[in-house]
């Protein structure tokens, strides 16, 4: 059952996360620290205050700290001796070293989901393309959630749980991205649609097609992104 977390705190307004259900404690401190990253209500840069997360979260010191180890292992925070934990910056390297990676795993990603999807999957494909048809998709981070809904499901449709889970991370460092452009005139809309002729790829079982769209999407989401972080 997927869970839904809103940010409220000081900062952008951000849309629903949704993920899985907590396992843990632990899990659960993860899940909601890293929204508060992803969306910047926690920039970069920033301090992480273990005693105002313990108080804002309701969670122990434990599992919040057993939290920032799997942030830490995600590039999402970095410890400092005698100083804290700061969530990680972000730069026109990072953008290029994330882009590397994305184009050759989430091609390969839509590659296999073409492959192996089942008849599930590709009812879940087909709803995703009619909501990429809806007129009433204008809201940024209503795009934006309907593009975290399109990539997830094409990483559980590659019946590959050690990809999804590497596919996940890398995602999640460009989510942050995204947040960083959004009130600065990026085409999030385009960017979206051009999900359309990979997912029809993925419902004909086209692997080399559903491939190539991918890695054209990553490749145009780090134009996007290159060109606002230059002007900034």
């Amino acid at each position: 059952m997927a869970s839904e977390v809103r940010i409220r705190e000081a900062g952008p307004r951000v849309t629903i996360f949704r993920h899985a259900e907590p396992r843990s404690q632990s899990e659960a401190a993860y899940f909601l620290i890293r929204d508060r990253i992803l969306s910047l209500a926690l920039p970069p840069g920033s301090l992480v205050h273990e005693a105002q997360l313990r108080q804002d979260l309701s969670i122990g010191r434990t599992p919040i700290r057993e939290a920032l180890q799997r942030l830490a292992h995600e590039k999402l925070v970095r410890s400092v001796p005698n100083r804290g934990t700061f969530v990680t910056d972000v730069n026109i390297t990072d953008l290029a070293r994330i882009t590397e990676v994305r184009v050759v795993l989430e091609g390969h990603a839509a590659r296999l989901a073409a492959e192996r999807g089942t008849a599930a999957d590709r009812a879940a494909i087909g709803e995703l393309l009619s909501k990429l048809g809806s007129v009433e998709v204008t809201d940024q981070r209503e795009l934006m959630r309907l593009d975290q809904e399109i990539h997830r499901s094409i990483y559980r449709t590659t019946r590959n749980s050690f990809l999804e889970s590497t596919l996940e991370r890398y995602f999640n460092l460009s989510l942050r991205l995204w947040f960083l452009v959004l009130d600065q005139g990026v085409r999030l809309r385009e960017a979206v649609t051009e999900h359309r002729p990979m997912l029809e790829a993925i419902l004909a079982g086209d692997g080399d097609r559903a491939e190539r769209a991918m890695r054209q999407h990553v490749a145009g989401f780090e134009s996007e992104i290159r060109k606002v972080l230059v002007e900034r």
